[in-house]
């Protein structure tokens, strides 16, 4: 029989209630100061991956842009040092003529003209990838990827309120907003590409750490209508320590596929696999201490699990 831990929990909720808060604060604050690093998908413009058998310089290949027309093109090492990804923002893609770009190219033969000035001055590069989305195509992806974020956390309130009570759906749902605003910020901080595979892997952050919550809110209810204790925070504690091993397992071994993804999936899954590595952190920590602080802020009590009696029908004539 596994036996159950007796950690009071509950005893740091106070201070790590200020550090969610901070955390979250901080979030906000690089989403919006420093921004998101956009990936094509939703700006818009042109990609072009470039390879070498020997070391690219970053600062050559800047150089190469920059006197060919292309000095706001994003350039970043791809996996390695010999190889390279350009990213040619639309409003050097794009000119008065929507079929050129300021160079009078067609926009279709952009990424061929930007490998033809790298080659000029970088001998023995490869052209491995040429992508394109407009910005009319990244705009709306951009507009459909919130819209499918507030969706599903929508979805979810509606999902524990009607299953448990509506100060379950509200900690639930304060605690996947939690999370993924971290993760937001987090991104923001390391300047992380933020494409679709980054918006995938934030809703499957939404989906775990909704299950995680609930399994934690299952026991938090049994124990609200059958326990003898009277005391919230008790009640409480005693639910999470009933769930910890579980929680804590799941975390770890989702975790070590996780960071296997990162080490040998390539650079295409980087950003997948660093999502959602902080996505499994911070949803465990919210699981345990974020929905039940806010419980006890809502002040939750044994009445609000209370099975309501079956009322009785007066004898028929």
């Amino acid at each position: 029989m596994r036996a159950e831990t007796n950690i009071d929990f509950m005893s740091v909720r106070k201070p790590l209630a200020f550090l969610s808060v901070a955390l979250v604060v901080l979030s906000v604050v690089l989403v919006l100061g420093r921004g998101l690093n956009l990936g094509l998908d939703f700006t818009g413009g042109t990609l072009v991956e470039v390879g070498s058998d020997e070391d690219i310089a970053l600062q050559a290949v800047r150089d190469a842009l920059g006197a060919e027309g292309y000095g706001d093109a994003v350039v970043m090492h791809f996996g390695s040092a010999r190889e390279v990804l350009v990213r040619v923002p639309p409003d050097v893609v794009e000119s008065a003529d929507p079929e050129a770009d300021g160079a009078g190219v067609n926009r279709d033969e952009v990424g061929q003209r930007v490998f033809e000035v790298l080659s000029r001055s970088i001998e023995g590069l490869d052209l491995r990838r040429v992508e394109f989305v407009g910005p009319q195509v990244g705009d709306e992806l951009r507009d459909q990827s919130g819209l499918a974020l507030l969706m599903a956390l929508g979805m979810m309130l509606l999902y524990v309120w009607f299953r448990f009570t509506n100060k379950f759906g509200v900690a639930t749902v304060t605690a996947l907003f939690h999370d993924v605003i971290i993760v937001l910020g987090f991104f923001a901080l390391i300047q992380g590409t933020f494409d679709l595979t980054v918006l995938a892997a934030l809703l499957a952050i939404i989906g775990y750490s909704l299950n995680d919550t609930i399994v934690v809110a299952d026991h938090i209810r049994e124990d609200f209508r059958y326990s003898r204790m009277t005391d919230p925070e008790a009640i409480i504690n005693q639910a999470i320590n009933k769930t910890i091993s579980r929680t804590l397992v799941t975390s770890l071994t989702t975790l070590l596929v996780l960071v296997s993804l990162y080490i040998f999936g390539g650079e295409m899954l980087r950003g997948f696999s660093v999502a959602l590595i902080a996505g499994v952190i911070v949803g465990t920590y919210s699981s345990i201490y974020v929905a039940s602080n806010v419980l006890m802020l809502m002040k939750v009590d044994k009445e609000d699990f209370r099975i309501p009696e079956p009322e009785e029908l007066d004898e028929m004539p």
